[in-house]
């Protein structure tokens, strides 16, 4: 009897953390979506003058083609879609610090400090990253790829300003098929979002495999011998990611290898500091530091 009553002790002692544990959970997580949920609403405010900015570059590669840079929306629904595509990116974006405090927070107590100290600065460099990722896409890649497919439409300013001004006969007395682009919000949004939330993705690269080397996955030297690889693989990122563009898809495979280039070099100073830690602990013999 007396061990079974001790048996009984173990499991409720095991699983009393356990339940601790999962409540702290729930309400790091309730936060999380509270956090979004703010940063939603406030960003939806702003949606429009959002939507203005990030419709902007197109506007501007309609008007180098003579066009009237007008966008349409197809269905009642679509702009209200749009705004809120918008406002769900953009809150997360606001609501990130929040979200990474409330998981560092989480997991913050089974960390030994050094390690504390180690991911605070991931946490802080990955929301930089994504806006200098998102930048990028904006203000590069976007234009291009619209400049790119823009120019397969063949626009006539004449014909296309006749169909702005509603001047039909301009069109029948044209002996050709003419063509005007009428952009849609929903699909050239879709297209800006996709490169602003791809490129975000991609500047995440250094905190990935910076993290990877911390927890002893990957190495500075896998890294280097697996450089060939790496190439193929930016290569098959930059096909798919970007329009069928080729000016496009060397941008993209430079700033990703010049990422994976910094990475090798972050993991190494990663690895030259747990070597040095490692030492001064007494953990390196001899055959390791002749290797050094």
């Amino acid at each position: 009897m007396t061990d079974t009553n001790t048996e009984n002790d173990h499991v409720e002692a095991s699983a009393a953390p356990l339940i601790e544990h999962l409540a702290e959970l729930r309400t790091r997580l309730i936060r999380c979506v509270i956090a979004l949920m703010v940063g939603v609403l406030v960003i939806f405010f702003f949606a429009e003058p959002l939507l203005d900015f990030l419709v902007r570059p197109l506007a501007k590669i309609l008007i180098e083609y003579g066009q009237d840079p007008t966008l349409i929306f197809t269905s009642p629904q679509e702009k209200f879609f749009a705004l809120f595509r918008i406002a769900f990116l953009g809150g997360f974006m606001v609501a990130f610090p929040v979200i990474a405090y409330q998981l560092w927070r989480f997991v913050a107590p089974g960390l030994y400090k050094n390690e504390k100290g180690a991911f605070l600065p991931f946490i802080i460099a990955s929301p930089m990253l994504f806006l200098l990722g998102s930048a990028f896409a904006h203000y590069v890649v976007t234009p291009l790829a619209m400049r790119f497919f823009i120019g397969f439409a063949d626009i006539i300013p004449a014909i296309s300003e006749a169909l702005t001004a509603g001047d039909v006969d301009v069109v029948v007395d044209a002996a050709e098929p003419t063509y005007v682009i009428l952009p849609s919000i929903k699909e050239s949004l879709d297209l800006t979002l996709k490169f602003i939330f791809a490129f975000g993705l991609c500047f995440q690269l250094p905190v990935l495999l910076t993290l990877l080397g911390m927890a002893g996955i990957v190495s500075s030297e896998g890294l280097r011998d697996m450089r060939k690889y790496a190439v193929v693989g930016i290569l098959v990122l930059a096909a798919v990611v970007t329009p069928p563009d080729v000016i496009t898809q060397v941008i993209l495979f430079t700033v990703v290898y010049m990422l994976y280039e910094i990475s090798i070099w972050l993991v190494q100073a990663v690895e030259k500091k747990r070597n040095a830690r490692l030492r001064a602990e007494g953990y390196f013999d001899d055959e390791l530091d002749g290797e050094e």
